[in-house]
């Protein structure tokens, strides 16, 4: 992992990210046709809300480094907050920076590993992250129908297809329960998630050079592990700690919730808070299968179509701007400075033998 790590690939990788971003910015402009109203409207963002929107993209770092830290302390005791915080900061500025948010889990794992967690329990750990964000939305989402939030989005509709803004978040509750449903699957049976890995990379092994198959050796032991943790997870403690995973997973994505209601109100908007709320998770949930690094590009284009209907054409760039920098611009500079440093340190041994797990 470390090395592809590169500063060139990450060099790359950030050029790629700006220019895709800056070039739909500048589309948004051009399409508001309000250069002057949007420049107006950035010098008098309300002070409150500027300082909101910074918190708020903090939050991928602490918010997520709390989630990380429950699940991972549970596998392996000895943690320390700080390198939570890291890896979660790092997680999100991964998935930015690559295709389909794919880069997220190995940067995390790589950074849990130089926080001094084996690589098997920062693996589980990381994957029981993720399953904490699918459950936790695949949840919300059908709770927030049954109560009936979001019912006047049916007024509108999404542009260029023949759907309502509430349709198409009853669309994206809908593929949180299902992804939830293929992870828990995993968790109910890890032996057989097992046999598949241990399949896929015996077939790697075969059809791969000598080279891969060197490097994938060290895996098969690995996994063995990792069944064991799963299994960990399934017991009363386990069950616990992922709970907390679920509910902290309101932390780690704070700022997805809410940046578009704080954009908004920075820009002095007035909106329901329920519809821009479900409206940033079915962006949310879209975005993880944009195919541009950090859906650059496919962000700022969805967000303004379905935006559309509260923020006036001229603000658009404005409003994307600000959206954008607090859910990602920020964690990015942030984490590219922080990975940067990462890569000119020497990183900490694995540990001999893996602390004992505590099951609380």
């Amino acid at each position: 992992m470390a090395s592809l790590l590169t500063p060139r690939l990450l060099k790359r990788s950030l050029e790629l990210f700006a220019g895709v971003s800056v070039l739909a910015l500048l589309a948004l402009f051009f399409y508001g046709h309000g250069w002057d109203a949007s420049v107006e409207a950035l010098a008098h963002v309300r002070p409150g809300w500027a300082l909101a929107a910074l918190a708020l993209a903090s939050f991928d770092w602490w918010g997520g480094g709390v989630r990380i830290w429950l699940l991972t302390r549970f596998l392996y005791r000895p943690v320390a907050f700080r390198g939570m915080v890291t890896a979660s900061g790092l997680n999100t500025w991964g998935s930015y920076l690559t295709p389909s948010q794919t880069g997220g889990g190995p940067v995390m794992i790589w950074a849990l590993r130089r926080a001094g967690v084996p690589v098997p329990e920062g693996t589980i750990a990381t994957f029981m992250s993720f399953v904490g964000t699918v459950v936790f939305f695949a949840v919300a989402g059908p709770l927030a129908i049954v109560l009936g939030a979001g019912r006047s989005l049916a007024a509108h509709s999404v542009p260029l297809v023949h759907l309502s803004l509430y349709d198409l978040f009853k669309l994206s509750a809908w593929g949180f329960v299902i992804t939830g449903g293929l992870h828990l699957y995993v968790l109910a049976f890890p032996g057989q998630a097992r046999r598949l890995v241990r399949g896929a990379i015996g077939w790697l092994e075969r059809r791969g050079s000598a080279r891969m198959a060197r490097r994938l050796a060290p895996l098969k032991d690995g996994i063995d592990r990792m069944q064991e943790c799963v299994v960990q997870f399934l017991s009363p403690g386990g069950l616990l700690a992922l709970l907390e995973g679920v509910l902290t997973s309101s932390l780690a994505h704070a700022n997805k919730l809410l940046a578009g209601y704080v954009a908004l109100r920075a820009l002095g908007i007035q909106a329901n808070f329920g519809d821009i709320l479900l409206l940033q998770v079915t962006i949310a949930f879209l975005l993880y299968f944009a195919p541009t690094p950090g859906g650059s590009g496919a962000a700022e284009a969805l967000s303004a179509g379905l935006m559309s209907t509260y923020v006036p054409r001229p603000l658009l760039g404005a409003y994307t701007l600000l959206w954008r920098g607090t859910v990602s611009y920020a964690t990015v500079v942030v984490g590219s400075v922080v990975m940067l440093r990462l890569l000119r340190r020497p990183s900490r041994p694995d540990p001999a033998t893996p602390a004992p797990a505590v099951a609380t």
